[in-house]
């Protein structure tokens, strides 16, 4: 059986085709010997000592030494040396940071091989895991980072090769059937992580054995909100540390008595860099909606309405109560209320309005596919007797934020 710690915890994209991506990378290598390579580009921000920068490198690139289970106890570094190929890791929602891609070594080092991806690593071009190499060239060591889950890319190049979006959830990502390569995992559990689907991960299954996947969240617009965490546990850094030590395996302390949870390691390697970490959150924008996006007028009508209709919930400039302790029972909202019952809390907080536009599906679960949806789903629950027009208003209305 695997140990104690079994599954990893940053504009809407989808996934990648894989018959596109293919004809793609054909036109790419065709291509290169106009194209050049490409420098790797430093991101200005670490090129100075602030903890902003180096708050921005813990997010990219620290993974609390994780490597200690992704290599030692799930071996995801055999998987990678002997059967990942580029076009597989795009099919499962991986990025490549075009700034750090060197096009014509990857061109030369087989872009349909495993050399290829192994040269992707070598590059520290995949966005959220890090490699490191033996002798032999072969991979050696490898962890994963934050930007794993909440990074993606804005497809510049290709799909899935582009440069960075930090705090954008990589909804593309199909975190459970990246795990379920592990050829250290069981069958039975093999299929539970299969069956999540792109998007979704379940930070609770390795501690209670249920399975009430979640949507990945926006690691974005957190200056001002309080909990981040559809159960509100906790502040930033609490879920920080969580997800580092109990979901990513990094070799840090962890503890809640709600929860059960007790986890020590020595030296502690993460509880120093959540101050750094949270600081570089903080300072990441709420992507704005892209131009005529949505209708102004229907808007506008849209914003009395929600006045009338949701503020009573989504107050304040973050658009939570939680801020000031609020919890919601499931049935209050509708939604399913099995996570909740896993949780500390019992309960879920109103979730911030952040770029509503980008990041579907909604609900802590993806049960709403459109912002159609979530506001039919709450004239529905909450009895508001929108007519359709305002309805229509409405999602406009959320479709601007």
């Amino acid at each position: 059986m695997i140990t104690k710690m079994e599954l990893p915890a940053g504009r809407r994209l989808r996934p990648a085709n894989i018959g596109i991506a293919t004809l793609s990378l054909v036109a790419l290598i065709a291509g290169v010997a106009f194209i050049g390579c490409t420098k790797e580009k430093i991101s200005p921000e670490l090129a100075d000592s602030s903890p902003l920068a180096e708050g921005q490198r813990i997010f990219r690139f620290d993974t609390f030494g994780d490597e200690q289970y992704w290599t030692d106890t799930a071996r995801l570094h055999e998987v990678v040396e002997e059967h990942l190929r580029p076009l597989k890791a795009l099919g499962l929602g991986v990025k490549v940071d075009l700034d750090k891609l060197n096009l014509l070594k990857f061109v030369m080092h087989n872009p349909f091989g495993t050399s290829g991806t192994k040269e992707l690593l070598r590059e520290n071009a995949v966005v959220g895991i890090q490699a490191t190499f033996d002798k032999e060239g072969n991979i050696a060591r490898i962890g994963i980072t934050c930007a794993f889950c909440h990074s993606t890319v804005d497809n510049a190049l290709l799909p899935g090769i582009g440069h960075r979006l930090d705090g954008w959830p990589n909804r593309d990502l199909n975190v459970g059937a990246i795990i379920a390569l592990s050829p250290a995992l069981p069958a039975d559990k093999k299929a539970v992580y299969e069956s999540w689907g792109p998007g979704k991960y379940d930070p609770r299954f390795n501690l209670d054995g249920k399975n009430t996947p979640l949507v990945i969240p926006p690691a974005y617009g957190l200056a001002q909100v309080k909990n981040e965490t559809y159960t509100a546990e906790g502040p930033i850094s609490y879920w920080n540390a969580y997800v580092a030590v109990t979901q990513m395996g990094g070799q840090g302390n962890f503890s809640d008595p709600r929860l059960g949870i007790d986890v020590k390691h020595s030296p502690d390697m993460v509880t120093s860099k959540l101050p750094a970490l949270r600081a570089y959150q903080y300072s990441l924008p709420v992507p704005p909606p892209p131009a005529a996006s949505f209708n102004a007028a229907a808007a506008e009508r849209g914003n009395a309405l929600f006045g009338q209709t949701c503020l009573v919930c989504h107050v304040g400039a973050t658009g939570t109560d939680n801020n000031s302790g609020k919890l919601h029972a499931s049935a209050e909202t509708g939604v399913d209320g099995a996570y909740a019952a896993r949780t500390a809390n019992k309960a879920y907080r109103t979730t911030p309005l952040r770029a509503l536009w980008q990041h579907p599906p909604y609900f802590h679960d993806g049960s709403a596919a459109t912002l159609v949806d979530v506001v039919a789903h709450y004239n529905r629950v909450r009895t508001l007797g929108l007519t359709v027009d305002q309805q229509r208003d409405l999602v406009e209305y959320l479709k601007s934020l």
